[in-house]
């Protein structure tokens, strides 16, 4: 499950950040999450098993890729019901019903703003679905 994943953070330059320990996050330079004031910004997420590995199924990637999204806002201090944009990004627009499906089991009761669109693959090919998530968190 992608909330068994590690995750770590930090603080950097007045923000804080989360990483997952992904092999990309340090050669490409970028955090899982980041937060600066209320704002929340998860980054582009493949659903990944524990071992790195990527599922065959669409539906379980978009599983996991959710589960560590969320993940990523409840360590920077948000909830799930914090999310209010989402980005899905297909490499077969034909499985728009099936990714959507678990969205929306996700957030259906939130309904964030959400976009999915079709692009031509991602850097593991075996990946199908990458989410990107905004949240942002009312302060007390």
């Amino acid at each position: 499950m992608a909330s068994e994943r590690k995750l770590t953070v930090e603080e950097l330059g007045g923000r804080t950040v989360v990483s997952t320990g992904t092999p990309w996050e340090p050669v490409i330079g970028y955090s899982r999450a980041v937060r600066r004031g209320p704002a929340i910004a998860v980054t582009g997420t493949i659903g990944l098993e524990g071992d790195g590995t990527c599922p065959a199924s669409a539906a379980r990637q978009m599983r996991l890729a959710l589960e560590t999204i969320v993940a990523a806002v409840e360590a920077l201090g948000g909830v799930r019901e914090d999310v209010v944009r989402t980005r899905i990004f297909v490499t077969d627009i034909s499985l728009w019903e099936e990714i959507g499906r678990v969205h929306g089991e996700f957030f259906g009761d939130l309904r964030p703003a959400t976009t999915m669109v079709q692009v031509s693959r991602f850097v593991l090919p075996e990946a199908v679905v990458e989410v990107e998530a905004d949240a942002f968190v009312e302060t007390a």
